[in-house]
């Protein structure tokens, strides 16, 4: 009982200390689900920007469809094609598997100011809406939005939980109860992706990334997947050189 109390009055100290500084540091203009969410925190994120992290952090879906909804704002840049690493091009992607990013190229990048996977202009606090009339941030070039949503479409099963939860707790394929070792899939395999619509624009690519082609299945029904798309590929004759390239 007595370490309880301690522990509960540390805590309670910090977060006065952390809820001085943020006063300190938030502007007159901030997004009010942020602060709610920032209030609402067992531990008071100390600055504005720690806690639109954190917001984001706890909302990696909503960040998910911000993030495409951004990048068909940009669009396809004149001139971009889907295309893997070579000699020539070092900045593109060594693998199908990771999201396609022409504004991370140097030849189609828009410069400080501009989200390297939207493309949108990055605002004070790495927001996406110029709440403050300041312009976007010169030295930013990330959305703390795009930040989590890059890291769910490349490590989409860190958010199991999240999934699980969205389907009900079932699976996709059966409709069984998933199990604790239910695992995310590609509802569309990434080799079909690149195999099959390379050539569409970059924001409908995104999609297969994002929550729009992921489903939480259970173990055996994702290895019966596996098998029937490991077959595919061998009848489609696919060559694999080490960056997972089609003919």
């Amino acid at each position: 009982m007595l370490v309880a109390m301690k522990m509960a009055e540390t805590l309670a100290l910090r977060n006065a200390r952390a809820l001085l500084r943020f006063n300190k540091a938030l502007p007159e203009v901030f997004p009010a689900a942020v602060l709610a969410h920032a209030m609402a925190r067992r531990w008071t994120p100390p600055t504005p920007r720690l806690a639109i992290d954190s917001y984001w952090r706890a909302h990696p879906l909503r960040a998910d469809r911000l993030a495409r909804a951004l990048a068909a704002k940009s669009g396809t840049p004149k001139g971009w094609t889907w295309r893997l690493r070579s000699t020539d091009e070092p900045d593109l992607a060594a693998s199908f598997r990771l999201p396609p990013a022409p504004y991370r190229q140097q030849a189609f990048s828009r410069g400080p100011g501009h989200c390297v996977v939207c493309g949108q202009p990055v605002y004070r606090l790495g927001w996406h809406v110029d709440l403050w009339d300041k312009g976007p941030n010169k030295n930013a070039v990330w959305h703390t939005a795009c930040v989590t949503a890059w890291q769910l479409w490349n490590a989409p099963s860190n958010h199991v939980k999240l999934l699980r939860k969205l389907q009900a707790r079932r699976c996709a394929t059966s409709g069984a109860r998933l199990l604790r070792t239910s695992e995310v899939d590609h509802r569309t395999p990434l080799f079909r992706v690149w195999g099959e619509h390379r050539d569409a624009d970059w924001p409908t690519l995104l999609n297969y990334w994002g929550l729009p082609n992921l489903q939480v299945i259970n173990r055996d029904a994702h290895a019966q997947k596996s098998a029937a798309e490991a077959t595919t590929r061998r009848r489609g004759n696919v060559i694999d050189d080490g960056k997972n390239q089609f003919p």
